[in-house]
């Protein structure tokens, strides 16, 4: 098969993939979040959190976002090269 084939088709299966990433990674930051015994996860405007709780929410947050989304790109990847013989670029 072409190389194109294998950019084509992953597009639309990339974009899947990343609402799935999403929506995984946020629900494992609400676990991780109440695991820490840190009650419900703040907002950034929520008043009567401080910059400290509010910060580490957030830089939690993009973590967990981060690795999830990288850990589900790469087996969408893995798997196109499986289905087509091609790696996505």
């Amino acid at each position: 098969m072409s190389k194109g084939y294998g950019k084509a088709a992953y597009k639309p299966v990339g974009i899947l993939l990343g609402f799935a990433a999403g929506a995984a990674a946020g629900a494992i930051f609400e676990q991780v979040w109440k695991v820490a015994g840190a009650g419900e996860a703040p907002n950034a405007t929520d008043e009567d959190r401080g910059w400290g709780e509010i910060l580490a929410a957030a830089a939690l947050q993009g973590a967990i976002f981060a690795v999830v989304r990288a850990a589900v790109d790469r087996g969408g990847a893995v798997g196109l090269r499986r289905l087509t013989g091609n790696w996505p670029k």
